[in-house]
């Protein structure tokens, strides 16, 4: 196949984003999916909040022991219990149905612990929560992935993780205002509670808002919407002959058709059946243990000891740098959500696994003179480190966890790799919660050499495998795992398509016989194109431009 004239970088929007009005209503719509992850935030941090709250003791006689284990757990309980299904509503119904069906289950959840009056309700509330969660996040960030503008996608995708630290931060401020407002009132824990709802009633009212996922409405046969979609908010509402549409509609066809000819099923199973799967699970599974396995889990779930164990003992400060530290993660959390593009994916994760490295090994050694020679400047000086290793994990873990996991897989078993992803992760905060307290009640600071040794194996493992992915389309991403030779392959189709849709060619495409364009559809010479989306800034363009070989364009 011949080298195509144009490519997609001739076709993507010039100038400030907010000004192209396709672009900015589909971000604005894009808010609802991302709310999810927020939502997420809110829920994982409440019930932590309201064990603080006099009344919410009271109302359910102060529960500890196998009680309080059991509310803490109900939520990943009812996550665990709908996980298996989650891919399959997804690919089946849709991504907007699913994310519905989600927030439904998490509304009635809400409406039954804002109403409990027994640990029995509560903990059944929890369940349904956590069941609803988990179709959300399942469906929300395949819908964010696969709907956004080509140069936007690696930014918004990051920044539905890193929006969890938002949900966390609000329902800490909610405990707190309700604390102090209603104190003895059960309305202090219930007003949290009630807060919890605005984030799945706002999906339920506006979710028929948001687009459904061009990907998966071709994969259904639906070309036609999917086309109308994608004219509409990625080529700011020019007609479905628009050679940006041509390009994407070209690739995904072909993408979905090349996905067949190397699937063998649509199972789970079908995860590690090809070599080029076999290679995205390795990754997959590997940053998902990395990002609960790195020592953060020391800090997220065990604060209280890990403080104590270098004597710092008040509760107002401890208070405080865990409400300090929530900021300082979501301000980390929302640079490396930014930088992806700009420095790219491997780029980050390397940076981000050795500084934790560093961080890690100096706080075990403030930790380690402390208790072994009783210094308060070494204790002094590890709070400091671990802020220091929050600033590096958050770089890649927090914002790409979720978009290299979806970037890296192909449409049609996008669903069942990242329900994987998310088992893997809920396996390793369950041996998280059993593990660790009980580990360093056994051997204090030297269990902290054992995560120096690991971390040194996960940088290891980042420098082997991971694959740098940005300045590529979702299906060029995708493929890269299945030899080099089919994201060329993609390019070439979609720029065989875009170039004839501009009266370029006159001669038969000679490639895939699936791509149905033609010559006649388009008249407007490049120049007319170039002009309609140009406005003062090239930036975003700047960073899709050419590198010299068709197909590897790179972020700058």
């Amino acid at each position: 196949m011949a080298i195509p004239e144009w490519t997609i970088a001739d076709f993507i929007h010039r100038g400030p984003w907010w000004r192209n009005r396709g672009i900015l209503l589909l971000n604005i719509y894009l808010l609802l999916p991302l709310l999810t992850s927020t939502v997420n935030g809110y829920d994982s941090s409440l019930v932590n909040g309201l064990q603080i709250i006099p009344a919410w003791q009271k109302q359910f006689h102060d529960p500890h022991g196998k009680a309080l284990g059991l509310i803490n757990s109900a939520q990943m309980i009812g996550s665990l219990a709908g996980l298996p299904f989650t891919p399959f509503c997804s690919d089946w119904f849709g991504r907007r149905v699913t994310l519905l069906i989600g927030a439904l289950l998490m509304l009635g959840g809400v409406a039954t612990q804002g109403t409990a009056s027994s640990v029995a309700q509560f903990v059944g509330a929890r369940v349904l929560i956590g069941a609803g969660l988990t179709f959300g996040l399942n469906a929300a960030p395949l819908l964010i992935t696969e709907l956004a503008y080509p140069t936007h996608r690696g930014k918004i995708t990051s920044l539905y993780n890193t929006s969890w630290y938002a949900g966390s931060i609000v329902a800490a401020w909610a405990c707190f205002g309700a604390l102090n407002g209603a104190s003895r009132s059960t309305w202090s824990w219930r007003i949290p509670t009630v807060i919890q709802a605005m984030g799945p009633l706002l999906q339920i009212t506006l979710i028929w808002f948001v687009p459904e996922s061009p990907r998966w409405l071709i994969s259904k046969g639906w070309e036609g919407k999917a086309s109308r979609i994608l004219a509409r908010f990625h080529a700011n509402g020019f007609d479905e002959r628009d050679p940006l549409v041509i390009f994407e509609m070209a690739q995904i066809r072909h993408a979905l058709k090349m996905e067949k000819e190397i699937s063998q099923g649509s199972s789970f199973a079908t995860l590690f059946k090809t070599p080029g799967n076999r290679k995205r699970m390795r990754i997959i599974i590997g940053i998902a243990l990395f990002s609960q396995w790195s020592g953060n889990g020391l800090v997220s779930y065990y604060i209280n000891l890990v403080l104590d164990g270098v004597g710092i003992s008040g509760t107002s400060a401890k208070a405080a740098i865990n409400g300090g530290l929530q900021v300082w993660n979501f301000a980390a959390a929302l640079t490396g959500a930014l930088l992806v593009d700009r420095l790219g994916r491997r780029t980050l994760f390397i940076v981000s696994n050795a500084g934790m490295l560093i961080t890690f090994s100096v706080w075990t050694l403030t930790t380690a003179l402390f208790n072994t020679i009783h210094t308060s400047a070494a204790a002094k000086a590890t709070i400091p480190f671990i802020f220091m290793f929050y600033l590096f994990y958050d770089l890649a873990y927090t914002p790409m966890l979720v978009a290299y996991t979806l970037e890296i897989l192909p449409f049609t078993i996008r669903a069942k790799g990242f329900a994987v992803m998310n088992l893997t992760v809920s396996l390793t905060l369950a041996f998280n919660q059993f593990v660790n307290p009980w580990a360093l009640d056994a051997i204090g600071w030297k269990y902290y050499l054992v995560y120096c040794g690991w971390l040194g194996l996960e940088l290891v493992f980042i420098l082997t495998f991971i694959v740098e992915t940005r300045g590529r389309t979702l299906e060029e991403t995708a493929a890269l795992f299945d030899g080099e030779e089919k994201p060329n392959t993609l390019v070439q189709t979609g720029g065989h398509a875009a170039t004839i849709s501009m009266g370029r060619v006159s001669m038969p495409l000679d490639g895939p016989d699936d791509i149905f364009v033609t010559p006649e559809k388009s008249r407007k010479s490049h120049s007319e194109f170039y002009e309609l989306r140009r406005t003062r800034s090239t930036s975003e363009m700047d960073r899709w431009e050419h590198s010299g070989s068709i197909g590897d364009f790179r972020a700058l």
